[in-house]
């Protein structure tokens, strides 16, 4: 073998192995259906949402408005809909309770009482029941709802008015890509 040719060979053995035990990269995306970890501490910037701090069963026996969201990790709608329940939360959760869940853990519907997520589950992601105070449905909806009917929704079930610029619809939801930390001290 010449000079040239092993130059050649241990160049290709060497990229082969860079290749080989490089560590693997983590690519996330709003736009595919991969498991890329929680959407709402990567898409909505508010990994709190989940898990929720309290069950429909509470809320409803507590008389408080609640938000009954459904998703999956790994649903490219989810994800993109992850920001619009994280300002929602921001914006209405002293008033309500706002609650993600999962619908890989969900139980079948069939038979489940109303204190149950599964009872009002359609088998669609993202899904929204939104519950007033006598735990009445206001508003049930599938898909990418925009954050405005959800705020109507809001107000109708908390009872609140809803500031001007809300009302002519003039919020937005926010896209947002990062992880927020919080940082608790003991003690």
């Amino acid at each position: 073998m010449t000079h040239h040719g092993r130059c050649w060979f241990c160049t290709a053995i060497l990229l082969v192995i860079v290749l080989l035990f490089q560590p693997s990269m983590a690519w996330a995306s709003r736009l595919d259906n991969r498991y890329d970890g929680n959407i709402f501490a990567l898409y909505a910037g508010d990994g709190a949402l989940v898990p929720p701090r309290n069950s429909l069963g509470e809320s409803l026996k507590r008389h408080r408005p609640t938000v009954l969201a459904f998703y999956l990790d790994d649903s490219s709608d989810c994800k993109r809909f992850a920001p619009t329940l994280s300002r929602l939360k921001g914006e209405f959760g002293m008033a309500v309770d706002v609650i993600a869940l999962s619908t890989d853990s969900l139980a079948p519907p069939e038979g489940s009482p109303p204190d149950q997520p599964s009872h009002y589950w359609r088998g669609l992601i993202p899904q929204v029941v939104i519950f007033d105070q006598n735990g009445d449905v206001v508003l049930d909806r599938a898909g990418q709802i925009p954050l405005e009917d959800l705020e109507q929704g809001l107000a109708q079930a908390a009872d609140l008015q809803l500031p001007d610029t809300l009302n002519r619809g003039q919020s937005r939801s926010m896209e947002v890509n990062e992880i927020n930390a919080e940082v608790v001290r003991g003690g």
